[in-house]
Protein backbone atom coordinates (compact mmCIF):
# COMPACT_ATOMS: atom_id res chain seq x y z
CA UNK A 1 0.00 0.00 0.00
CA UNK A 2 2.78 2.44 0.92
CA UNK A 3 4.65 1.67 -2.30
CA UNK A 4 1.53 2.28 -4.38
CA UNK A 5 0.86 5.60 -2.60
CA UNK A 6 4.47 6.66 -3.20
CA UNK A 7 4.19 5.84 -6.91
CA UNK A 8 0.97 7.81 -7.26
CA UNK A 9 2.63 10.75 -5.46
CA UNK A 10 5.45 10.64 -8.01
CA UNK A 11 2.99 10.51 -10.90
CA UNK A 12 0.95 13.46 -9.63
CA UNK A 13 4.01 15.62 -8.87
CA UNK A 14 5.61 14.88 -12.24
CA UNK A 15 2.42 15.62 -14.16
CA UNK A 16 1.93 18.88 -12.26
CA UNK A 17 5.48 19.92 -13.18
CA UNK A 18 4.84 19.09 -16.82
CA UNK A 19 1.59 21.06 -16.81
CA UNK A 20 3.02 24.26 -15.33
CA UNK A 21 6.02 23.99 -17.68
CA UNK A 22 3.77 23.75 -20.73
CA UNK A 23 1.35 26.51 -19.70
CA UNK A 24 3.66 29.47 -20.63
CA UNK A 25 3.92 28.03 -24.15
CA UNK A 26 0.22 28.73 -24.71
CA UNK A 27 -0.23 32.00 -26.68
CA UNK A 28 -2.45 33.63 -24.07
CA UNK A 29 -2.26 36.84 -22.06
CA UNK A 30 -4.18 35.38 -19.12
CA UNK A 31 -2.33 36.07 -15.89
CA UNK A 32 -2.71 32.47 -14.62
CA UNK A 33 -0.88 31.30 -17.78
CA UNK A 34 1.86 33.95 -17.94
CA UNK A 35 2.61 33.78 -14.22
CA UNK A 36 4.28 30.38 -14.70
CA UNK A 37 7.07 32.05 -16.64
CA UNK A 38 8.32 33.50 -13.36
CA UNK A 39 9.31 30.56 -11.09
CA UNK A 40 11.50 28.57 -13.49
CA UNK A 41 14.38 28.44 -11.01
CA UNK A 42 12.05 27.38 -8.18
CA UNK A 43 10.41 24.73 -10.36
CA UNK A 44 13.82 23.35 -11.27
CA UNK A 45 14.65 22.88 -7.60
CA UNK A 46 11.17 21.43 -6.95
CA UNK A 47 11.84 18.67 -9.50
CA UNK A 48 14.40 17.20 -7.11
CA UNK A 49 11.55 15.91 -4.91
CA UNK A 50 9.82 13.62 -7.46
CA UNK A 51 13.25 12.61 -8.78
CA UNK A 52 14.42 11.46 -5.32
CA UNK A 53 11.10 9.73 -4.64
CA UNK A 54 11.35 7.96 -7.98
CA UNK A 55 14.82 6.62 -7.17
CA UNK A 56 13.61 5.49 -3.74
CA UNK A 57 10.63 3.68 -5.27
CA UNK A 58 12.79 2.10 -7.97
CA UNK A 59 15.24 0.72 -5.41
CA UNK A 60 12.39 -0.44 -3.22
CA UNK A 61 10.21 -2.20 -5.80
CA UNK A 62 12.79 -2.90 -8.51
CA UNK A 63 13.39 -0.70 -11.53
CA UNK A 64 10.71 -1.00 -14.25
CA UNK A 65 10.01 0.63 -17.61
CA UNK A 66 7.60 3.04 -15.90
CA UNK A 67 10.41 4.28 -13.70
CA UNK A 68 12.55 4.98 -16.76
CA UNK A 69 9.67 6.85 -18.45
CA UNK A 70 9.08 9.07 -15.42
CA UNK A 71 12.82 9.62 -15.03
CA UNK A 72 13.13 10.75 -18.67
CA UNK A 73 10.10 13.05 -18.29
CA UNK A 74 11.40 14.70 -15.11
CA UNK A 75 14.86 15.22 -16.59
CA UNK A 76 13.35 16.64 -19.80
CA UNK A 77 11.27 19.15 -17.81
CA UNK A 78 14.32 20.09 -15.74
CA UNK A 79 16.38 20.59 -18.89
CA UNK A 80 13.65 22.79 -20.36
CA UNK A 81 13.56 24.98 -17.27
CA UNK A 82 17.36 25.19 -17.08
CA UNK A 83 17.57 26.24 -20.73
CA UNK A 84 15.92 29.52 -19.69
CA UNK A 85 18.14 30.05 -16.63
CA UNK A 86 21.63 29.05 -17.81
CA UNK A 87 22.06 32.07 -20.16
CA UNK A 88 22.12 34.16 -16.95
CA UNK A 89 25.13 32.33 -15.52
CA UNK A 90 28.84 32.43 -16.21
CA UNK A 91 28.42 29.26 -18.31
CA UNK A 92 27.06 31.45 -21.14
CA UNK A 93 28.74 34.08 -23.28
CA UNK A 94 28.17 37.72 -22.38
CA UNK A 95 26.03 40.07 -24.47
CA UNK A 96 27.53 43.28 -23.10
CA UNK A 97 31.35 43.17 -23.16
CA UNK A 98 33.32 43.86 -19.99
CA UNK A 99 35.04 47.24 -20.09
CA UNK A 100 38.81 47.09 -20.30
CA UNK A 101 40.42 50.33 -19.21
CA UNK A 102 44.21 50.51 -19.79
CA UNK A 103 46.15 51.50 -16.64
CA UNK A 104 46.59 55.24 -16.28
CA UNK A 105 43.90 56.08 -18.86
CA UNK A 106 40.63 57.79 -18.02
CA UNK A 107 37.42 56.56 -19.62
CA UNK A 108 34.01 58.20 -19.73
CA UNK A 109 31.54 56.26 -17.60
CA UNK A 110 27.89 56.57 -16.67
CA UNK A 111 26.40 55.10 -13.49
CA UNK A 112 22.70 54.21 -13.57
CA UNK A 113 20.50 53.20 -10.63
CA UNK A 114 16.89 52.03 -10.95
CA UNK A 115 14.81 51.22 -7.87
CA UNK A 116 11.20 50.52 -6.98
CA UNK A 117 10.95 52.18 -3.57
CA UNK A 118 7.46 50.74 -2.76
CA UNK A 119 4.90 53.48 -2.12
CA UNK A 120 3.87 51.87 1.20
CA UNK A 121 7.46 52.20 2.44
CA UNK A 122 8.21 55.11 4.79
CA UNK A 123 11.96 54.67 5.35
CA UNK A 124 12.70 57.86 3.41
CA UNK A 125 15.94 58.90 5.10
CA UNK A 126 17.48 55.43 4.74
CA UNK A 127 16.66 55.34 1.04
CA UNK A 128 18.20 58.80 0.62
CA UNK A 129 21.33 57.56 2.37
CA UNK A 130 21.48 54.60 -0.02
CA UNK A 131 21.19 56.91 -3.03
CA UNK A 132 23.92 59.21 -1.75
CA UNK A 133 26.18 56.26 -1.01
CA UNK A 134 25.73 54.82 -4.53
CA UNK A 135 25.96 58.31 -6.10
CA UNK A 136 24.54 57.44 -9.56
CA UNK A 137 24.62 59.81 -12.51
CA UNK A 138 21.12 58.70 -13.49
CA UNK A 139 18.58 57.82 -10.79
CA UNK A 140 15.16 56.35 -11.58
CA UNK A 141 12.80 55.86 -8.63
CA UNK A 142 9.51 54.03 -9.16
CA UNK A 143 6.28 54.17 -7.09
CA UNK A 144 6.96 57.77 -6.07
CA UNK A 145 3.79 59.18 -4.50
CA UNK A 146 3.35 62.63 -2.92
CA UNK A 147 4.86 61.58 0.43
CA UNK A 148 7.93 60.19 -1.35
CA UNK A 149 8.22 63.26 -3.58
CA UNK A 150 8.27 65.53 -0.55
CA UNK A 151 10.83 63.35 1.25
CA UNK A 152 13.12 63.32 -1.81
CA UNK A 153 13.21 67.07 -2.49
CA UNK A 154 16.83 67.27 -1.28
CA UNK A 155 17.86 65.28 -4.38
CA UNK A 156 17.08 68.34 -6.48
CA UNK A 157 20.14 70.02 -4.94
CA UNK A 158 22.40 67.23 -6.20
CA UNK A 159 20.81 66.62 -9.59
CA UNK A 160 20.19 69.64 -11.84
CA UNK A 161 17.80 67.76 -14.14
CA UNK A 162 14.58 66.07 -13.15
CA UNK A 163 11.50 64.72 -14.92
CA UNK A 164 8.64 62.45 -13.95
CA UNK A 165 5.12 62.14 -12.69
CA UNK A 166 4.11 61.81 -9.03
CA UNK A 167 1.09 59.54 -8.61
CA UNK A 168 -0.50 57.50 -5.84
CA UNK A 169 -1.05 53.72 -5.68
CA UNK A 170 2.42 52.82 -6.92
CA UNK A 171 2.07 54.52 -10.29
CA UNK A 172 4.54 57.41 -9.95
CA UNK A 173 8.00 57.64 -11.47
CA UNK A 174 10.75 60.27 -11.27
CA UNK A 175 14.14 60.45 -12.99
CA UNK A 176 17.01 62.59 -11.68
CA UNK A 177 20.10 63.25 -13.80
CA UNK A 178 23.50 64.77 -13.22
CA UNK A 179 23.60 65.67 -16.92
CA UNK A 180 21.31 68.15 -18.69
CA UNK A 181 18.43 66.94 -20.82
CA UNK A 182 18.46 67.86 -24.50
CA UNK A 183 14.97 66.38 -24.85
CA UNK A 184 12.51 65.19 -22.22
CA UNK A 185 9.00 63.78 -22.23
CA UNK A 186 6.61 61.83 -20.01
CA UNK A 187 4.59 59.44 -22.15
CA UNK A 188 1.59 57.25 -21.36
CA UNK A 189 2.17 54.48 -23.84
CA UNK A 190 -0.88 52.26 -23.31
CA UNK A 191 -2.45 53.18 -19.99
CA UNK A 192 -3.06 56.81 -19.03
CA UNK A 193 -2.31 55.81 -15.42
CA UNK A 194 1.22 54.55 -16.08
CA UNK A 195 3.91 57.04 -17.12
CA UNK A 196 7.20 56.29 -18.84
CA UNK A 197 10.01 58.83 -19.08
CA UNK A 198 11.94 59.47 -22.30
CA UNK A 199 14.98 61.74 -22.24
CA UNK A 200 18.07 62.51 -24.27
CA UNK A 201 21.11 63.21 -22.08
CA UNK A 202 24.04 65.39 -22.92
CA UNK A 203 26.71 63.10 -21.47
CA UNK A 204 30.19 64.73 -21.33
CA UNK A 205 32.68 63.22 -23.73
CA UNK A 206 30.06 60.91 -25.16
CA UNK A 207 27.43 62.82 -27.04
CA UNK A 208 23.70 62.20 -26.74
CA UNK A 209 22.44 59.16 -24.86
CA UNK A 210 18.76 58.26 -25.06
CA UNK A 211 17.18 56.87 -21.91
CA UNK A 212 13.80 55.31 -21.09
CA UNK A 213 12.39 54.46 -17.67
CA UNK A 214 9.26 52.31 -17.58
CA UNK A 215 6.98 50.42 -15.18
CA UNK A 216 4.30 48.33 -16.95
CA UNK A 217 1.31 46.85 -15.13
CA UNK A 218 2.01 43.48 -13.47
CA UNK A 219 -0.06 40.47 -14.58
CA UNK A 220 -2.30 39.19 -11.80
CA UNK A 221 -2.78 42.68 -10.27
CA UNK A 222 -6.28 43.17 -8.91
CA UNK A 223 -7.97 46.06 -10.68
CA UNK A 224 -11.44 47.58 -10.88
CA UNK A 225 -13.05 47.71 -14.29
CA UNK A 226 -14.08 51.32 -14.89
CA UNK A 227 -17.45 50.36 -16.38
CA UNK A 228 -18.34 48.39 -13.25
CA UNK A 229 -16.79 49.66 -10.03
CA UNK A 230 -18.14 46.66 -8.13
CA UNK A 231 -16.09 44.23 -10.23
CA UNK A 232 -12.60 43.45 -8.99
CA UNK A 233 -10.58 41.31 -11.39
CA UNK A 234 -6.99 40.37 -12.02
CA UNK A 235 -5.19 41.99 -14.95
CA UNK A 236 -3.66 39.86 -17.67
CA UNK A 237 -0.30 40.53 -19.34
CA UNK A 238 -1.49 42.31 -22.48
CA UNK A 239 -0.98 45.92 -21.36
CA UNK A 240 2.45 45.08 -19.92
CA UNK A 241 3.56 43.39 -23.12
CA UNK A 242 2.23 46.19 -25.32
CA UNK A 243 4.07 48.83 -23.29
CA UNK A 244 7.39 47.01 -23.64
CA UNK A 245 6.85 46.58 -27.38
CA UNK A 246 6.15 50.30 -27.82
CA UNK A 247 9.41 51.12 -26.01
CA UNK A 248 11.23 48.65 -28.27
CA UNK A 249 9.72 50.32 -31.35
CA UNK A 250 10.96 53.72 -30.22
CA UNK A 251 14.49 52.30 -29.93
CA UNK A 252 14.12 50.50 -33.25
CA UNK A 253 13.21 53.75 -35.02
CA UNK A 254 16.35 55.50 -33.76
CA UNK A 255 18.91 52.71 -33.69
CA UNK A 256 21.84 54.98 -34.58
CA UNK A 257 21.92 56.47 -31.09
CA UNK A 258 23.03 54.95 -27.79
CA UNK A 259 20.13 53.72 -25.65
CA UNK A 260 19.59 52.74 -22.01
CA UNK A 261 16.25 51.31 -20.84
CA UNK A 262 15.63 50.55 -17.18
CA UNK A 263 12.70 49.92 -14.88
CA UNK A 264 10.48 47.43 -13.14
CA UNK A 265 9.19 45.48 -16.16
CA UNK A 266 7.03 43.16 -14.02
CA UNK A 267 8.31 40.43 -16.31
CA UNK A 268 11.19 38.00 -15.93
CA UNK A 269 14.38 38.18 -17.98
CA UNK A 270 13.74 34.89 -19.84
CA UNK A 271 10.07 35.41 -20.79
CA UNK A 272 8.87 35.46 -24.39
CA UNK A 273 7.79 39.09 -23.93
CA UNK A 274 11.15 40.30 -22.64
CA UNK A 275 13.02 38.37 -25.33
CA UNK A 276 10.79 39.86 -28.03
CA UNK A 277 11.48 43.32 -26.56
CA UNK A 278 15.22 42.64 -26.81
CA UNK A 279 14.98 41.26 -30.36
CA UNK A 280 12.94 44.19 -31.65
CA UNK A 281 15.11 46.85 -30.02
CA UNK A 282 18.43 45.02 -30.40
CA UNK A 283 19.20 46.03 -26.81
CA UNK A 284 21.49 43.84 -24.72
CA UNK A 285 21.10 42.44 -21.21
CA UNK A 286 24.32 42.77 -19.14
CA UNK A 287 23.17 39.93 -16.87
CA UNK A 288 23.53 37.41 -19.68
CA UNK A 289 26.72 35.44 -19.24
CA UNK A 290 27.19 36.85 -15.73
CA UNK A 291 24.45 36.26 -13.14
CA UNK A 292 20.71 36.27 -12.63
CA UNK A 293 20.49 39.28 -10.27
CA UNK A 294 16.96 38.50 -9.05
CA UNK A 295 15.41 41.65 -7.63
CA UNK A 296 11.95 40.75 -6.27
CA UNK A 297 10.87 39.78 -3.61
CA UNK A 298 13.63 41.29 -1.43
CA UNK A 299 12.31 39.69 1.78
CA UNK A 300 11.61 36.24 0.33
CA UNK A 301 14.86 34.64 -0.88
CA UNK A 302 13.12 31.47 -2.07
CA UNK A 303 10.67 33.45 -4.21
CA UNK A 304 12.85 35.93 -6.06
CA UNK A 305 12.63 36.73 -9.75
CA UNK A 306 14.64 39.02 -12.08
CA UNK A 307 11.94 41.59 -12.94
CA UNK A 308 13.90 44.86 -12.53
CA UNK A 309 15.85 45.34 -15.73
CA UNK A 310 18.61 47.34 -17.38
CA UNK A 311 19.11 47.03 -21.14
CA UNK A 312 21.69 48.88 -23.22
CA UNK A 313 22.49 49.26 -26.89
CA UNK A 314 25.91 48.54 -28.30
CA UNK A 315 28.17 51.50 -27.67
CA UNK A 316 28.36 50.55 -23.99
CA UNK A 317 30.68 48.18 -22.14
CA UNK A 318 30.06 47.07 -18.57
CA UNK A 319 32.29 48.22 -15.71
CA UNK A 320 30.12 47.03 -12.82
CA UNK A 321 26.69 45.49 -12.23
CA UNK A 322 25.19 45.15 -8.75
CA UNK A 323 22.01 44.52 -6.80
CA UNK A 324 21.53 46.98 -3.92
CA UNK A 325 19.10 46.65 -1.03
CA UNK A 326 16.49 49.42 -0.83
CA UNK A 327 15.55 49.87 2.86
CA UNK A 328 11.89 49.00 3.41
CA UNK A 329 11.16 48.06 -0.21
CA UNK A 330 10.14 44.67 -1.59
CA UNK A 331 12.54 45.25 -4.52
CA UNK A 332 16.30 45.43 -4.75
CA UNK A 333 17.74 48.29 -6.80
CA UNK A 334 19.76 47.48 -9.91
CA UNK A 335 22.84 49.60 -10.52
CA UNK A 336 25.30 49.50 -13.40
CA UNK A 337 28.39 51.50 -14.32
CA UNK A 338 28.76 51.71 -18.10
CA UNK A 339 31.79 52.71 -20.14
CA UNK A 340 31.43 54.30 -23.54
CA UNK A 341 32.60 52.21 -26.50
CA UNK A 342 32.49 52.28 -30.27
CA UNK A 343 28.92 52.30 -31.61
CA UNK A 344 28.29 50.33 -34.79
CA UNK A 345 25.63 51.27 -37.32
CA UNK A 346 23.76 47.98 -37.52
CA UNK A 347 19.98 48.16 -37.48
CA UNK A 348 17.80 45.83 -35.39
CA UNK A 349 16.86 42.78 -37.46
CA UNK A 350 13.68 41.37 -35.95
CA UNK A 351 11.99 38.78 -38.15
CA UNK A 352 8.70 39.40 -39.94
CA UNK A 353 7.08 36.93 -37.57
CA UNK A 354 8.36 38.87 -34.55
CA UNK A 355 7.14 42.15 -36.06
CA UNK A 356 3.68 40.62 -36.58
CA UNK A 357 3.62 39.28 -33.03
CA UNK A 358 4.60 42.72 -31.72
CA UNK A 359 1.78 44.36 -33.69
CA UNK A 360 -0.72 41.92 -32.21
CA UNK A 361 0.58 42.57 -28.68
CA UNK A 362 0.12 46.33 -29.08
CA UNK A 363 -3.42 45.91 -30.40
CA UNK A 364 -4.37 43.51 -27.60
CA UNK A 365 -2.84 45.80 -24.97
CA UNK A 366 -4.81 48.78 -26.27
CA UNK A 367 -8.00 46.71 -26.16
CA UNK A 368 -7.36 45.64 -22.58
CA UNK A 369 -6.62 49.22 -21.47
CA UNK A 370 -9.84 50.38 -23.14
CA UNK A 371 -11.82 47.66 -21.37
CA UNK A 372 -10.49 48.93 -18.03
CA UNK A 373 -11.10 52.59 -18.90
CA UNK A 374 -7.41 53.56 -18.66
CA UNK A 375 -6.48 53.67 -22.33
CA UNK A 376 -4.00 56.10 -23.78
CA UNK A 377 -3.21 56.63 -27.45
CA UNK A 378 -0.54 54.01 -28.28
CA UNK A 379 2.38 55.48 -30.16
CA UNK A 380 5.42 53.88 -31.66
Amino acid sequence: MAAKLLLWTIRVLALLMVMVSILPMIPSGQWWVRIWEFPRLQLTWALILPLVLLVVHGLWKRWRIEHAVWMALILAVGGWQLSHILPFTSLWSTEVPTAEVPPGEAQATLKVLSANVDYTNDRYDEVLSMVRREDPDLLLLIEVDHAWAEALTSLDQHYPSRIGEVRSEGLGMVLWSRFPFQEQEVKHLVSERRPSVFVTLDAPGTGPVRYVGTHPVPPGLRDRVASNDETDERRDSRVRDAELILVARRVQQDADNRWIVTGDFNDVAWSDGTRLFADLSDLKDPRRGRRLLSSYHAERPLWRYPIDHLFVSDGFHLVDLERVRVPGSDHFAVTATLAMAQKDRAKPKASAEEQQKAEEMVEEGAEDAAEHGVSSTPSG
